[in-house]
Protein backbone atom coordinates (compact mmCIF):
# COMPACT_ATOMS: atom_id res chain seq x y z
CA UNK A 1 0.00 0.00 0.00
CA UNK A 2 1.61 3.52 -1.06
CA UNK A 3 0.78 5.74 1.88
CA UNK A 4 2.64 8.94 0.75
CA UNK A 5 5.01 9.99 -2.70
CA UNK A 6 5.94 13.34 -2.78
CA UNK A 7 8.65 15.60 -4.81
CA UNK A 8 10.59 17.72 -3.11
CA UNK A 9 12.83 20.31 -4.54
CA UNK A 10 15.08 23.31 -3.43
CA UNK A 11 13.85 21.97 0.24
CA UNK A 12 10.41 22.12 -0.20
CA UNK A 13 7.40 19.88 -1.19
CA UNK A 14 6.21 20.68 -4.61
CA UNK A 15 2.46 19.54 -4.42
CA UNK A 16 0.07 18.42 -1.49
CA UNK A 17 -1.22 14.71 -1.28
CA UNK A 18 0.17 11.44 -2.76
CA UNK A 19 0.78 11.63 -6.90
CA UNK A 20 0.56 8.15 -8.86
CA UNK A 21 3.91 6.41 -9.64
CA UNK A 22 4.36 7.17 -13.04
CA UNK A 23 4.19 11.09 -12.43
CA UNK A 24 6.54 10.42 -9.67
CA UNK A 25 8.85 8.38 -11.81
CA UNK A 26 8.05 11.48 -14.10
CA UNK A 27 9.05 14.40 -11.58
CA UNK A 28 12.08 12.55 -10.82
CA UNK A 29 13.75 14.09 -14.08
CA UNK A 30 12.45 17.60 -13.25
CA UNK A 31 15.10 18.13 -10.15
CA UNK A 32 15.16 17.38 -6.72
CA UNK A 33 14.28 13.82 -5.80
CA UNK A 34 10.73 11.98 -4.77
CA UNK A 35 10.06 10.33 -1.64
CA UNK A 36 7.93 7.30 -1.97
CA UNK A 37 6.41 5.60 1.54
CA UNK A 38 5.04 2.02 1.23
CA UNK A 39 3.32 0.01 4.06
CA UNK A 40 3.68 -4.03 3.74
CA UNK A 41 3.10 -3.63 0.65
CA UNK A 42 1.86 -6.84 -2.22
CA UNK A 43 4.50 -8.34 -4.50
CA UNK A 44 1.88 -6.86 -7.65
CA UNK A 45 2.69 -3.57 -5.87
CA UNK A 46 6.40 -4.06 -5.10
CA UNK A 47 6.91 -5.20 -9.09
CA UNK A 48 4.98 -2.11 -10.40
CA UNK A 49 7.61 -0.02 -8.07
CA UNK A 50 10.43 -1.77 -9.71
CA UNK A 51 9.63 -1.54 -13.23
CA UNK A 52 8.64 2.42 -12.82
CA UNK A 53 12.13 3.25 -11.12
CA UNK A 54 14.33 0.60 -12.68
CA UNK A 55 15.25 -1.04 -8.58
CA UNK A 56 17.33 -4.22 -9.05
CA UNK A 57 15.55 -7.41 -8.62
CA UNK A 58 17.71 -8.71 -5.68
CA UNK A 59 17.42 -5.57 -3.98
CA UNK A 60 13.12 -6.07 -4.01
CA UNK A 61 13.26 -9.29 -2.86
CA UNK A 62 15.24 -8.06 -0.26
CA UNK A 63 12.68 -6.03 0.56
CA UNK A 64 10.06 -8.72 0.49
CA UNK A 65 12.07 -10.84 3.10
CA UNK A 66 11.82 -9.95 6.84
CA UNK A 67 15.56 -9.89 8.43
CA UNK A 68 17.25 -10.55 11.87
CA UNK A 69 19.80 -7.79 11.28
CA UNK A 70 20.21 -4.42 9.59
CA UNK A 71 22.71 -4.29 6.56
CA UNK A 72 23.27 -2.52 3.53
CA UNK A 73 23.71 -3.49 -0.21
CA UNK A 74 24.82 -0.88 -2.77
CA UNK A 75 24.36 -2.17 -6.96
CA UNK A 76 25.71 -1.50 -9.81
CA UNK A 77 23.12 0.79 -10.88
CA UNK A 78 23.83 3.33 -7.98
CA UNK A 79 21.05 2.54 -5.93
CA UNK A 80 21.96 1.60 -2.35
CA UNK A 81 19.59 -0.67 -0.39
CA UNK A 82 19.56 -0.33 3.32
CA UNK A 83 17.75 -2.02 5.84
CA UNK A 84 16.79 -1.59 9.28
CA UNK A 85 15.19 -2.71 12.55
CA UNK A 86 12.45 -0.66 14.36
CA UNK A 87 11.10 -1.72 17.92
CA UNK A 88 8.77 -0.42 19.93
CA UNK A 89 7.43 -1.54 23.77
CA UNK A 90 3.76 -2.89 24.43
CA UNK A 91 3.21 -2.01 28.13
CA UNK A 92 -0.01 -4.56 28.12
CA UNK A 93 1.95 -7.53 27.04
CA UNK A 94 5.18 -6.24 28.14
CA UNK A 95 7.01 -7.24 24.87
CA UNK A 96 8.74 -5.91 22.05
CA UNK A 97 6.93 -5.39 19.00
CA UNK A 98 10.02 -5.39 15.88
CA UNK A 99 9.56 -3.95 12.51
CA UNK A 100 11.70 -3.34 9.02
CA UNK A 101 12.60 -1.01 6.96
CA UNK A 102 14.08 -0.80 4.02
CA UNK A 103 15.19 1.90 1.71
CA UNK A 104 15.97 2.24 -1.57
CA UNK A 105 18.73 5.26 -2.32
CA UNK A 106 19.29 6.82 -5.51
CA UNK A 107 20.17 10.40 -6.21
CA UNK A 108 16.50 11.63 -7.78
CA UNK A 109 14.26 9.30 -5.88
CA UNK A 110 14.13 7.25 -2.00
CA UNK A 111 11.65 4.38 -1.30
CA UNK A 112 10.76 3.19 1.58
CA UNK A 113 8.99 0.00 2.55
CA UNK A 114 7.92 -0.55 6.15
CA UNK A 115 6.69 -3.99 7.54
CA UNK A 116 5.53 -4.41 11.01
CA UNK A 117 3.58 -2.12 13.08
CA UNK A 118 7.09 -0.53 15.02
CA UNK A 119 8.09 1.19 11.54
CA UNK A 120 6.02 4.49 11.56
CA UNK A 121 8.02 7.11 9.15
CA UNK A 122 5.25 9.83 9.17
CA UNK A 123 7.03 11.99 12.08
CA UNK A 124 10.72 11.48 9.79
CA UNK A 125 9.22 13.01 6.91
CA UNK A 126 7.11 16.28 8.93
CA UNK A 127 10.48 16.60 10.62
CA UNK A 128 12.74 16.76 6.99
CA UNK A 129 9.97 18.81 5.74
CA UNK A 130 10.57 20.85 8.55
CA UNK A 131 14.43 21.48 8.06
CA UNK A 132 14.32 23.14 4.31
CA UNK A 133 18.10 23.51 4.61
CA UNK A 134 18.78 19.77 4.90
CA UNK A 135 16.11 19.23 2.07
CA UNK A 136 18.20 21.06 0.08
CA UNK A 137 21.13 18.68 0.33
CA UNK A 138 19.23 16.06 -1.84
CA UNK A 139 17.54 12.19 -0.87
CA UNK A 140 20.47 11.43 1.55
CA UNK A 141 18.80 13.67 3.87
CA UNK A 142 16.13 11.36 4.32
CA UNK A 143 18.14 9.07 5.95
CA UNK A 144 19.28 11.40 8.62
CA UNK A 145 15.53 11.49 9.16
CA UNK A 146 14.98 7.88 9.29
CA UNK A 147 17.86 6.99 11.35
CA UNK A 148 16.98 9.67 13.82
CA UNK A 149 13.47 8.62 14.74
CA UNK A 150 14.23 4.96 14.59
CA UNK A 151 17.09 6.03 17.17
CA UNK A 152 14.97 8.03 18.69
CA UNK A 153 12.12 4.89 19.17
CA UNK A 154 15.00 2.67 20.89
CA UNK A 155 15.14 4.93 24.13
CA UNK A 156 11.76 4.22 25.50
CA UNK A 157 12.26 0.16 24.96
CA UNK A 158 15.66 0.36 26.84
CA UNK A 159 13.73 2.17 29.73
CA UNK A 160 11.00 -0.29 29.96
CA UNK A 161 13.53 -3.41 29.67
CA UNK A 162 15.84 -1.61 32.23
CA UNK A 163 11.99 -1.60 34.02
CA UNK A 164 11.47 -5.03 33.85
CA UNK A 165 14.87 -5.84 35.09
CA UNK A 166 14.94 -4.39 37.87
CA UNK A 167 11.76 -5.72 39.05
CA UNK A 168 13.26 -9.16 38.20
CA UNK A 169 16.42 -7.82 40.07
CA UNK A 170 14.79 -7.19 42.93
CA UNK A 171 13.16 -10.38 43.64
CA UNK A 172 15.64 -12.81 43.04
CA UNK A 173 18.19 -10.86 44.92
CA UNK A 174 15.72 -10.31 47.83
CA UNK A 175 15.83 -14.15 48.43
CA UNK A 176 13.25 -15.06 46.76
CA UNK A 177 12.39 -17.15 43.63
CA UNK A 178 11.68 -15.35 40.39
CA UNK A 179 9.91 -17.49 37.40
CA UNK A 180 12.57 -18.67 35.31
CA UNK A 181 10.81 -18.55 32.74
CA UNK A 182 10.09 -14.62 32.53
CA UNK A 183 13.85 -14.19 32.65
CA UNK A 184 14.74 -16.16 29.83
CA UNK A 185 11.72 -14.25 28.02
CA UNK A 186 13.40 -11.00 29.26
CA UNK A 187 16.92 -12.18 28.09
CA UNK A 188 15.34 -13.33 24.51
CA UNK A 189 14.27 -10.32 23.96
CA UNK A 190 17.24 -8.37 24.93
CA UNK A 191 19.01 -10.83 22.45
CA UNK A 192 16.85 -9.71 19.98
CA UNK A 193 16.96 -5.90 20.86
CA UNK A 194 20.93 -6.26 20.19
CA UNK A 195 20.27 -7.62 17.09
CA UNK A 196 18.35 -4.55 15.78
CA UNK A 197 20.84 -2.24 17.40
CA UNK A 198 24.54 -3.39 17.18
CA UNK A 199 24.52 -3.94 13.54
CA UNK A 200 23.26 -1.10 12.73
CA UNK A 201 26.78 0.86 14.20
CA UNK A 202 28.52 -0.88 11.46
CA UNK A 203 25.86 0.53 8.54
CA UNK A 204 25.76 4.02 9.89
CA UNK A 205 29.65 3.74 10.59
CA UNK A 206 30.37 3.02 7.02
CA UNK A 207 27.98 5.83 5.70
CA UNK A 208 30.24 8.51 7.97
CA UNK A 209 33.21 7.06 6.05
CA UNK A 210 32.13 6.70 2.95
CA UNK A 211 31.93 10.30 2.32
CA UNK A 212 28.33 10.04 0.26
CA UNK A 213 26.60 12.76 3.23
CA UNK A 214 27.27 16.43 2.41
CA UNK A 215 29.11 18.33 5.15
CA UNK A 216 25.36 19.94 5.75
CA UNK A 217 24.63 16.53 6.83
CA UNK A 218 27.51 14.76 8.51
CA UNK A 219 26.90 16.90 12.15
CA UNK A 220 23.43 15.37 11.98
CA UNK A 221 24.38 11.59 11.40
CA UNK A 222 27.27 11.96 13.03
CA UNK A 223 25.30 13.24 16.27
CA UNK A 224 22.75 9.62 15.51
CA UNK A 225 26.03 7.33 15.52
CA UNK A 226 26.51 9.29 19.00
CA UNK A 227 22.86 7.87 20.83
CA UNK A 228 22.85 4.95 18.39
CA UNK A 229 26.28 3.66 21.00
CA UNK A 230 24.80 4.71 24.06
CA UNK A 231 21.99 2.92 22.87
CA UNK A 232 24.14 -0.52 22.33
CA UNK A 233 25.72 0.22 25.92
CA UNK A 234 22.72 0.15 27.60
CA UNK A 235 21.83 -3.07 25.60
CA UNK A 236 24.42 -4.84 25.75
CA UNK A 237 24.94 -4.09 29.51
CA UNK A 238 21.24 -5.53 30.01
CA UNK A 239 21.69 -8.66 28.16
CA UNK A 240 24.82 -9.26 30.60
CA UNK A 241 22.91 -8.14 33.64
CA UNK A 242 20.02 -10.77 32.56
CA UNK A 243 23.01 -13.61 32.36
CA UNK A 244 23.85 -12.39 35.90
CA UNK A 245 20.46 -12.60 37.42
CA UNK A 246 19.30 -16.12 35.66
CA UNK A 247 22.55 -17.20 37.81
CA UNK A 248 21.57 -15.85 40.94
CA UNK A 249 17.59 -17.13 40.39
CA UNK A 250 19.26 -20.82 39.87
CA UNK A 251 21.51 -20.74 43.22
CA UNK A 252 18.35 -19.21 44.83
CA UNK A 253 16.40 -22.53 43.41
CA UNK A 254 18.94 -24.33 44.87
CA UNK A 255 19.02 -23.29 48.16
CA UNK A 256 15.37 -23.24 48.39
CA UNK A 257 15.49 -27.04 47.30
CA UNK A 258 18.21 -28.05 49.83
CA UNK A 259 15.70 -26.51 52.37
CA UNK A 260 13.24 -29.00 51.69
CA UNK A 261 15.53 -31.76 51.33
CA UNK A 262 16.53 -31.06 54.79
CA UNK A 263 12.68 -30.63 55.96
CA UNK A 264 12.16 -34.15 54.23
CA UNK A 265 15.03 -35.64 55.90
CA UNK A 266 13.95 -34.03 59.36
CA UNK A 267 10.64 -35.20 58.75
CA UNK A 268 11.61 -39.09 57.73
CA UNK A 269 13.88 -38.97 61.06
CA UNK A 270 10.94 -38.27 63.34
CA UNK A 271 9.37 -40.87 61.54
CA UNK A 272 11.67 -43.31 61.84
CA UNK A 273 11.76 -43.14 65.61
CA UNK A 274 8.46 -43.27 65.99
CA UNK A 275 8.05 -46.30 64.24
CA UNK A 276 11.18 -47.40 66.27
CA UNK A 277 9.33 -46.64 69.81
CA UNK A 278 6.59 -48.97 68.34
CA UNK A 279 9.01 -52.29 67.38
CA UNK A 280 9.01 -53.30 71.27
CA UNK A 281 5.39 -53.12 71.77
CA UNK A 282 4.75 -54.92 67.79
CA UNK A 283 7.07 -57.68 69.40
CA UNK A 284 5.64 -58.08 72.63
CA UNK A 285 1.94 -58.22 70.90
CA UNK A 286 3.67 -60.72 68.49
CA UNK A 287 5.05 -62.51 71.36
CA UNK A 288 2.45 -63.14 73.31
CA UNK A 289 -0.19 -63.70 70.60
CA UNK A 290 1.77 -67.45 70.37
CA UNK A 291 -0.10 -70.24 71.83
CA UNK A 292 2.44 -72.58 72.44
CA UNK A 293 2.87 -75.09 75.75
CA UNK A 294 5.87 -73.38 77.27
CA UNK A 295 4.58 -69.99 77.69
CA UNK A 296 0.65 -70.96 78.33
CA UNK A 297 2.38 -72.93 81.27
CA UNK A 298 5.21 -70.32 83.15
CA UNK A 299 2.70 -67.55 82.90
CA UNK A 300 0.65 -68.83 86.05
CA UNK A 301 0.01 -65.35 87.20
CA UNK A 302 -0.43 -62.13 87.03
CA UNK A 303 3.23 -61.15 88.54
CA UNK A 304 4.62 -63.07 85.65
CA UNK A 305 2.77 -61.82 82.68
CA UNK A 306 3.51 -58.35 83.88
CA UNK A 307 7.26 -59.34 84.36
CA UNK A 308 7.65 -60.92 80.75
CA UNK A 309 5.54 -57.82 79.03
CA UNK A 310 7.89 -54.95 81.29
CA UNK A 311 10.77 -56.84 80.45
CA UNK A 312 9.81 -57.30 76.48
CA UNK A 313 8.83 -53.80 76.47
CA UNK A 314 11.32 -51.66 78.78
CA UNK A 315 14.84 -53.73 77.59
CA UNK A 316 14.45 -53.29 73.91
CA UNK A 317 13.92 -49.59 74.65
CA UNK A 318 16.79 -49.18 76.70
CA UNK A 319 18.91 -51.12 74.00
CA UNK A 320 17.47 -48.34 71.05
CA UNK A 321 18.00 -45.58 73.74
CA UNK A 322 21.52 -46.44 74.39
CA UNK A 323 21.84 -46.89 70.55
CA UNK A 324 20.79 -43.39 69.20
CA UNK A 325 22.09 -41.99 72.18
CA UNK A 326 25.78 -43.43 71.05
CA UNK A 327 25.18 -42.52 67.05
CA UNK A 328 24.06 -39.28 68.26
CA UNK A 329 27.27 -38.70 70.07
CA UNK A 330 29.44 -40.24 67.57
CA UNK A 331 28.11 -37.83 64.74
CA UNK A 332 28.15 -34.72 67.25
CA UNK A 333 31.86 -35.23 67.68
CA UNK A 334 34.56 -32.74 65.91
CA UNK A 335 36.86 -33.71 62.83
CA UNK A 336 39.86 -33.63 64.37
CA UNK A 337 42.43 -31.73 63.16
CA UNK A 338 45.47 -32.28 60.75
CA UNK A 339 48.48 -30.86 61.92
CA UNK A 340 51.31 -31.00 58.64
CA UNK A 341 54.84 -31.85 59.90
CA UNK A 342 57.08 -28.86 60.00
CA UNK A 343 59.81 -29.61 57.54
CA UNK A 344 63.06 -28.26 58.46
CA UNK A 345 65.20 -26.93 56.16
CA UNK A 346 68.37 -27.88 55.55
CA UNK A 347 71.12 -25.08 56.24
CA UNK A 348 72.44 -23.82 52.70
CA UNK A 349 76.15 -23.07 52.17
CA UNK A 350 76.97 -19.80 51.18
CA UNK A 351 80.20 -18.38 49.59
Amino acid sequence: MIVDCAHYRDGRRQHEGAMPLEQAAARCRLGGFVWLGMFEPSPEELSRVREVFGLHELAVEDARTFHLRPKAEQYEDGTELIILRTARYDDEREEIDTGEISIFLAEHFVITVRQGIASELHEARSRLEARPELLKTGSASTLWAIFDQVVDSYAPVVEELERDIEQIEATVFSGAVAPTERIYFLRREATDFYRAVHPLLAVLGRRLQSGKSTPALLPYIRDVHDHLLLVNEEVAAQRDLLTTVLEANIAVISVEQNKINLRQSATMERLTVLASVFLPLSFVVGFFGQNFEWLVSHISGFPAFLALTVGGLLLPSLLLYAWLRRRRGHLAQPMPEVTHPVRREEPTLTE
